[in-house]
């Protein structure tokens, strides 16, 4: 079927924490969430299960559902299909979300004293999930080079990984530069970790939302010894715009290091929901002709948001991100004002603040491009004319 990313829906009133942050005059584009009707395969499964009115305990992710089909087996085949990744299903283990994921493996691997390392500016809850588990956060800041683009200086990294470092949580693709790392990159940061005996967290929720021109790998798909040393978080979440059904997954392995991770609940972390398994799989088993057609509309609303932010807003530098929905605004030399309080005073849209993102984040804002492309255009007309009235203007 033919899906209309151009409809414009009303979620104000559907209790959705992106409208309902702001005021209601404020066109939010904050929050990693789109707004986008999810695959018809997806509501058409909820609806079914949903008719039919027993909602008891799940049976967990190896549950035969809808005709069958097991989504172990499903998310089994489907990393087997997009990366050649030999995985068996008792590698999978079932989350209520990526962020409880990285939490977990911060608790499972360090002890008050030791270390996780984080590259910034990175998605907040990096920054904030070793200390939850009573862990030092190390941080080290990518490279920005001067068209714009971020790498990372491997010697900084290596230097980085001290002796009480026990974790390395890494963001693939990245949040919020939008870098879809290189094998060559992967493979580098992999051995470095291996050789200083530093486990690996990555955090690849973004994988599917990769553009023309790019790839994405997990980093545990490169070979047996890396993939021992990894834990690998996943979830349709972003994908198919589910993230309220709370369903993700962690694939680890190595069999002590799951058992590890598994520990680390302590009865805290709670089994996935019914319904977010039912979504699950319909996302991943029938969600495949949405997903081809979001990513072409995204890639699109990607060129048109940087083609219009260099021709009416040229103060501000942005680049074409290699994957996710989310854009990387640098402010910096057009706004001496924070330039999230700016747009939302000034033009009425609300950002994510780059401060937040953690070092390498002032002056910046994120801006999520997943919407239709009114929204989008609505709110970049509202910053242009805020910009263009702006007594911050130092350059152009």
């Amino acid at each position: 079927m033919q899906y209309n990313f151009d409809q414009v829906i009303e979620r104000a009133e559907s209790d959705c924490m992106k409208w309902r942050h702001y005021a209601d005059d404020i066109i939010p584009l904050w929050v990693a969430d789109m707004d986008f009707l999810s695959p018809e395969p997806v509501i058409q499964a909820l609806r079914e299960r949903a008719a039919h009115g027993v909602f008891g305990y799940p049976g967990g992710a190896g549950l035969k559902m809808g005709g069958g089909t097991c989504l172990k087996e499903v998310v089994v085949e489907r990393l087997a299909h997009l990366y050649a990744w030999d995985v068996q299903p008792e590698d999978l283990v079932f989350l209520p979300g990526v962020v409880t994921g990285i939490n977990m493996a911060c608790h499972a691997l360090g002890r008050p004293g030791d270390a996780a390392l984080i590259q910034t500016p990175v998605y907040s809850p990096f920054l904030t999930a070793p200390g939850n588990a009573g862990l030092s956060l190390q941080e080290m800041e990518l490279t920005r080079r001067e068209n714009g683009s971020y790498e990372i200086d491997f010697d900084l990294f290596e230097q980085s990984l001290t002796l009480q470092t026990r974790l390395f949580i890494l963001c693939n693709p990245h949040n919020p530069v939008g870098r879809v790392y290189q094998q060559v990159e992967l493979a580098r940061m992999a051995e470095i970790c291996l050789k200083k005996g530093v486990v690996v967290c990555s955090d690849e929720i973004h994988c599917d939302l990769v553009y023309s021109g790019y790839q994405h790998i997990p980093i545990a798909a490169l070979d047996a010894e890396i993939a021992r040393n990894t834990i690998t978080l996943m979830a349709p979440s972003k994908t198919y715009n589910i993230a309220g059904l709370q369903c993700s997954f962690a694939v680890i392995q190595n069999a002590q290091l799951r058992k590890q991770f598994q520990s680390s609940t302590q009865g805290l972390v709670s089994f996935v929901n019914l319904m977010g398994l039912t979504a699950a799989l319909a996302a991943y088993r029938d969600g495949g002709e949405w997903l081809d057609q979001l990513l072409v509309y995204l890639q699109a609303n990607r060129d048109f948001l940087v083609e219009y932010v260099k021709q009416e807003m040229p103060g501000i530098e942005i680049n074409a991100v290699e994957g996710t929905y989310l854009a990387w605004l640098n402010c910096r030399n057009i706004l001496q004002k924070n330039p999230h309080e700016f747009f939302l005073e000034e033009a009425r849209v609300g950002l994510s603040d780059g401060k937040v993102f953690g070092k390498g984040g002032n002056g910046f804002v994120r801006m999520n491009f997943g919407c239709p492309r009114a929204i989008l255009y609505a709110a970049l007309e509202r910053m242009k004319d805020a910009v263009s009235r702006a007594p911050y203007k130092t350059v152009n």
